[in-house]
């Protein structure tokens, strides 16, 4: 079952991650747009899309979840490296709640960023997941 936990943790996590990233990509061409038209068609697909991928948040936690579980608390303890995974995982986490708030306010005409801000808000996530890539295959400590 272990491997296909992994395979199950990993599969949904690149699915959150390729909206995750998209969301904010969404919110810039909102940010930039000077149409009433296209600011409506935008909060439909940033909505449609939050909702899309929520459930694999949701799933790369499950399985995630049923990894740590399936290893054993004494291999979770020992594993300073999935220590420091987490806390990114769980800023990750926070991140997706802080788009769904930004898409709130997108919806209400409430959106007081520009789109430098939603491009470094798309981009600076990147450096996270790839910290989680090097803790998880190099477990440096």
């Amino acid at each position: 079952m272990l491997l296909w936990y992994k395979a199950l943790h990993v599969f949904f996590m690149i699915a959150w991650m390729a909206g995750i990233f998209y969301l904010p990509r969404l919110f810039v061409y909102n940010a930039q747009s000077q149409s009433s038209e296209v600011k409506a068609q935008l909060n439909i697909m940033q909505r449609r899309l939050w909702f899309f991928v929520t459930p694999f948040a949701l799933l790369t936690l499950v399985f995630g979840v049923l990894l740590i579980y399936s290893y054993g608390y004494q291999w979770f303890a020992l594993s300073l490296w999935l220590h420091v995974k987490l806390a990114i995982v769980v800023l990750f986490y926070i991140y997706h709640m802080y788009l769904y708030v930004l898409m709130k306010r997108f919806s209400n005409n409430a959106n007081t960023h520009g789109p430098k801000f939603y491009r470094f808000l798309n981009e600076a996530p990147v450096l996270a997941l790839l910290a989680i890539v090097i803790l998880t295959i190099v477990k440096p400590f």
